[in-house]
């Protein structure tokens, strides 16, 4: 892994699918990714900036009960999610040594230590 400084691996259901693998891949090459989807972060992962999935699930709940009440599909609008979240792993950050500045911890929804 040469000449590659940082990953950004945004979420996919196919990366989803090797989370773990991903992660101790990313951690023995001393790599800093941020991930696209929280579970990563969960199994050991860096960070992730990225949707509140069940924020998204809430809101789609939403519209499955306008479209049981006849809406038609085709008149609801699209959405995008509206909450993100920024979640470091500490002790990730460390085991790479890597600090992560005060500022960006501050702006963390969540730290995990």
């Amino acid at each position: 892994m040469r000449g590659v400084g940082a990953v950004i691996q945004l979420a996919d259901v196919l990366f989803t699918s090797y989370q773990k693998q991903i992660v101790e891949l990313a951690a023995s090459n001393q790599l800093p990714v941020m991930y696209g989807t929280r579970l990563f972060v969960d199994v050991g992962g860096l960070m992730v900036y990225g949707p509140d999935i069940p924020d998204h699930y809430r809101r789609a709940a939403a519209y499955v009960d306008k479209i049981l009440k006849s809406a038609k599909p085709a008149d609801l609008p699209v959405q995008q999610p509206t909450k993100l979240e920024l979640v470091i792993n500490l002790k990730s950050a460390r085991a790479i040594g890597l600090e992560i500045p005060p500022s960006i911890l501050a702006r963390a929804d969540e730290v995990i230590e």
